[in-house]
């Protein structure tokens, strides 16, 4: 019988406060990736973060991405942790250039890397085109976009704005996100009839006409300090209901930093910072 568990190696980072544990699979496998996610990213009785993801070969791309939220459910993608990817392969010189492409179940993403001292300091993500249209979000509403419509939610009507990123985004414009307790009305949103997979829901103030004020209940995940494709969805519709305008950098206040989103009809960009928290070895 084996006396001493499997030790796994594995790096912290984060992308404005949205941490994730990442696993270097370019030349191993791991199994069962739905239940170590739940296990390790407990942050009393394991190392803690907002999931785990796995860095893979691609047939198609530099790399792979695959992202399991804390409950073990996996993420088509994850806007933070493709950034962090990206760090990862550009600072261990594994892909040690300035555009790097990244396939995630969402399809191939292409980041610009800006380094210093040969380490990345920022990504910028061409995140795609946004999805509007409610069966490929999906959403179970009329109509060829929602926009402002109405949802009720214990007795209270609050207007949605939906959007896929590659997952799926319902958007609330509101006075003041400071006051907003998600964690009671978050999974109302979360699990609601009308979202077949679920939805990440953010909860957005309007700063001016170049800023927002974010947060966000994450399904899977609950709230989190920060969410990439959340961002994403918050500045196009913003765009959408005439806060914002098109083709401009929309500043994205999150709990754990900012984004820079540039929204138009044929793709949107995403621009922020990816740190690496530490490195250690976990016995399983």
């Amino acid at each position: 019988m084996r006396n001493e568990g499997t030790r796994l190696a594995f790096t912290k980072m984060h992308g404005c406060g949205n941490d994730y544990i990442y696993i270097d699979c370019l030349e191993r496998e791991i199994s069962a990736p739905e239940q170590l996610a739940v296990v390790l990213s407990d942050r009393h009785f394991g190392i803690g973060g907002d999931g785990l993801v796995l860095i893979c070969r691609s047939d198609i791309a530099d790399a792979k991405m695959r992202m399991f939220n804390l409950d073990g459910s996996e993420g088509k993608m994850c806007g933070n942790a493709i950034r962090c990817v990206a760090k990862y392969l550009y600072d261990n010189d594994i892909c040690k250039k300035d555009e790097i492409k990244i396939e995630t179940l969402s399809g191939v993403k292409t980041l610009q890397v800006y380094a210093e001292n040969g380490f990345a300091t920022s990504v910028k993500v061409d995140m795609g085109k946004a999805e509007l249209t409610p069966s490929r979000i999906p959403v179970a509403l009329p109509g060829d976009r929602i926009v402002n419509a109405p949802l009720a939610i214990q007795g209270k009507t609050y207007g949605i704005t939906c959007v896929s990123m590659g997952n799926p985004h319902a958007v609330v414009f509101c006075q003041d996100v400071d006051s907003l307790n998600l964690a009671e009305i978050g999974p109302h949103f979360e699990h609601h009839e009308i979202f077949p997979e679920r939805v990440n829901t953010e909860f957005v103030q309007v700063i001016d006409q170049n800023t927002l004020k974010m947060r966000v209940w994450e399904r899977g995940s609950g709230e989190t300090l920060a969410c990439g494709t959340g961002a994403c969805a918050a500045a196009v519709a913003s765009v959408l209901n005439g806060y914002c305008a098109k083709g401009q950098d929309i500043r994205v206040l999150l709990t754990g930093g900012e984004l820079i989103i540039n929204y138009t009809d044929e793709r949107v960009l995403m621009t922020g910072g990816c740190v690496k928290v530490f490195e250690g070895v976990v016995e399983l």
